[in-house]
């Protein structure tokens, strides 16, 4: 057993660390909640595993001195962690991850409950005890404090006192610690005990595994790695471990399984890695420069690098001409488009490895080129995809980068006069969405142009069949844009679509020639620009996930992937390009992948569900998920809204209006909203409208009623009515007029 203090300044003396193999923390602001909930009512937390070992037996994050017996913690590191930043108020040595998750916690002495931070709620309320300053400065400031206020002082000595006492006692709760030692503990022992222990945690992955046992040879073989991705991301390409350790693996061994790095000693890895680096540098380098794939979003086929990264490796770090690097930047495009590695990526890289060996870049070629029937032309068909997550949207980029694409407006080259562009919709969203075109053809790749911010903004909302006829016919040209000007008529939409497929695949067909065949010059290099992709505040689907992503990420979930394309890890078909994507769980390794999926008839819902995702098809829905986890997380039923004294009318004036609203919805509409109708029922008419006001993420039916324009229909709206001012709060009213006026801004553009 040791103290909550001992286990602090053991930490603080570099004698408890973490293990080089640990992953980093994940742990949320309601995990963190219910943890101190815990253990203030003295509630059971479970016990700590270490594993002790002498100071330089193993490498160890979080620095320390190198001599004496080292603890390192196995299990517990979440609560630990937690603990030190609550305590300490800073990270210990040893975190990865976000502080904001155990930062600005809040104790309220008079209901006993924690909470994060909430300027407005907790103004000038001395019931709300910052927790990480009671116990870093003692009880005397806070007992000064709520003893001198009129409206804390008479309960202070009483009720008051005592619970701080209670609270700042946490620091002496006793931790059971089972310690695994013995010189028979070796790191693949310990690993296999780790990975046992966290079963319904975070486990190791395969590439942890493998490089665990090189940490423990080279222990800057983790912290080398995290060096380079950290660079990597700064020139705006995002990389995970076991990314690089594929690419590593490729150099050292030849080979995709990590397995294969079970034989490969620790100066054999650093050497490996370090050619790695080169390689990969040169192949990022080649695919920036002349296909001007300049950053992450268009960074498709990452698992085709190791099969190039390998083949440098064989030929000295170099290709052996000009011509030989296009060639692989043909196979590149090519095996990122098919989905080469969209299933059994481990298969195929290990098919891919062993024929780049056999014969290079013409044996890659001709294989991919066998499993196409020998089709390797672009056509119409590869350019039917939906959101800037589709393997098109990084064709359509790259094919306007090197093939010159002019700007709308201006005719200048992009890029040449602006170090941005941004997206283009030919056809406005609203103009479709009122036209009743359906989300997936709405968010058709063909309806994709580049232009400058400049040109964006004196061509936003405009109608193409009015500005189209205006702009320099070399800049239409340039960016495939049909010439029949009856096709840019909105009742035409469809048939533009399928006329500028047909000239973009043209394009890019003769530009994979050009690269096949060494036709394309070599006298410059693409620059790389910034690409603004936000949505203007006219698209209240885009407002809502962008509310709903920092909503989730500031509860300390993870950020997700946007327009994300997800496949079937067998046979490689597109299951859907889902709005947001939580790969690893919305905390990184823990719980399945999540997928929000808002166009449901154009995904394969039930295929996902079969491979093991969470699938929610309306943000209402995933929010409520993420919300019951919060509760259970913390213990305790979370308030929805703020408290507020009110009596409802006695004639019922604001429930018949709620009914009337939901009414005309249907019968004006066609829009039943029965997710509200189920809150009113559940929780009355005013509970239903504050709960809806107390996220800062609009609800499905607010973006539908904008998107019809009818604000008028919303809660918000019934919110800030003077009749019923009187049952909100003067948050509540200020969320739904700012979210109303927000909304009118886009709603007088594109309505």
């Amino acid at each position: 057993m040791a103290k909550l203090s001992t286990i602090l300044d053991q930490i603080d003396a570099g004698s408890m660390l973490l293990p080089e193999f640990q992953r980093g923390y994940v742990w949320n602001r309601d995990q963190v909640r219910g943890l101190m909930r815990s253990l203030y009512l003295g509630y059971p937390v479970g016990a700590l595993l270490v594993w002790e070992t002498e100071g330089d037996a193993q490498p160890v994050r979080g620095g320390g001195s190198t001599a004496g017996q080292k603890q390192l913690l196995l299990d517990g590191q979440q609560r630990v962690t937690t603990l030190y930043g609550l305590i300490r108020g800073q990270a210990p040595s040893f975190f990865e991850g976000d502080q904001a998750a155990f930062t600005g916690l809040r104790f309220n002495v008079d209901d006993e409950t924690f909470q994060f931070h909430a300027p407005i709620k907790m103004k000038d309320d001395p019931r709300w005890v910052d927790v990480t300053a009671l116990f870093r400065s003692g009880i005397g400031a806070v007992a000064q404090s709520l003893n001198e206020h009129p409206e804390t002082g008479p309960r202070f000595y009483t009720e008051f006192l005592p619970r701080l006492q209670k609270l700042i006692n946490i620091s002496d709760r006793e931790f059971h610690i089972e310690q695994i030692t013995g010189a028979d503990k070796t790191v693949d022992v310990v690993v296999d005990i780790f990975n046992r222990v966290n079963s319904g945690g975070t486990k190791l992955s395969k590439g942890d595994l493998a490089l665990a046992r090189i940490c423990s040879e080279w222990a800057d073989a983790r912290p080398t790695m995290r060096r380079n991705l950290d660079r990597w991301a700064e020139q705006g390409f995002r990389f995970n471990a076991d990314w690089l350790l594929r690419n590593t693996n490729a150099v050292a061994t030849g080979r995709a399984p990590f397995s294969a790095l079970e034989n490969v000693a620790a100066s054999e890895f650093q050497d490996a890695l370090t050619h790695t680096l080169h390689h990969v540098d040169h192949v990022l380098y080649l695919i920036g420069t002349r296909l001007g794939v300049d950053h992450d979003r268009v960074l498709f086929g990452r698992y085709a690098v190791p099969v190039i990264t390998r083949h440098l490796h064989n030929r000295g770090g170099r290709f052996t001409d000009g011509a030989e690097a296009d060639k692989a930047l043909y196979w590149y495009v090519h095996a990122a488009l098919r989905g080469r590695f969209a299933a059994s990526a481990e298969t195929a890289l290990a098919k891919d490895l062993e024929t780049v060996d056999a014969g290079g870049v013409d044996a890659v070629i001709a294989a991919l080129s066998r499993s196409r029937k020998g089709n390797m032309r672009i056509d119409a068909q590869d350019f039917e995809g939906v959101g800037r997550g589709a393997r098109s949207y990084p064709l359509l980029y790259l094919l306007t980068r090197v093939r010159d694409g002019l700007d709308l407006v201006t005719g200048t080259v992009l890029g040449s006069d602006s170090a941005a562009i941004e997206v283009h919709e030919i056809f406005p969203k609203a103009t479709l969405v009122k036209a009743g075109y359906s989300r997936a053809e709405i968010n058709a790749i063909a309806n994709f142009a580049f232009v400058s911010p400049a040109s964006e903004t004196h061509l936003s909302g405009a109608e193409p069949e009015a500005y189209l006829s205006s702009l320099p016919e070399a800049a239409r040209r340039s960016q495939w844009i049909p010439e029949d000007p009856s096709l840019w008529r909105v009742e035409r939409y469809r048939e533009f679509l399928v006329a500028r497929r047909e000239l973009l695949g043209q394009a890019a067909t003769g530009l994979m020639d050009d690269l096949l065949t060494g036709r394309m010059p070599w006298n410059r290099e693409l620059h790389a620009v910034e690409v603004r992709e936000e949505a203007p505040v006219s698209d209240p689907r885009r407002v809502q996930l962008d509310s709903l992503v920092v909503e989730l990420t500031e509860l300390g979930f993870a950020s997700p992937e946007r327009d994300a394309e997800i496949a079937d890890d067998e046979t490689g078909r597109v299951l859907t390009v889902a709005e947001l994507y939580w790969q690893r769980g919305l905390q990184p390794g823990l719980g399945h992948p999540v997928v929000l999926e808002l166009d449901p008839d154009e995904a394969d819902l039930a295929r996902l569900a079969e491979l093991g995702y969470d699938v929610f098809t309306t943000v209402d829905a995933l929010r409520g998920y993420v919300h019951r986890l919060g509760e259970e997380a913390a213990g305790e039923v979370a308030d929805a809204a703020e408290p507020v004294e009110f009596e409802v009318p006695a004639d019922g004036e604001f429930d018949r209006a709620v009914f009337a609203t939901m009414d005309a919805c249907r019968t004006e509409l066609g829009y039943d909203p029965r997710y509200f109708r189920e809150m009113v029922l559940q929780h009355g008419a005013v509970g239903a409208v504050r709960r809806l006001l107390a996220s800062t993420t609009p609800s499905d039916g607010f973006v539908r009623l904008w998107e019809a324009g009818r604000l008028d229909l919303t809660v918000e709206a019934m919110a800030v009515d003077p009749r019923f001012a009187a049952l909100f709060g003067e948050r509540e009213r200020d969320i739904a007029q700012r979210r109303l006026d927000a909304s009118r801004q886009g709603v007088d553009q594109t309505v």
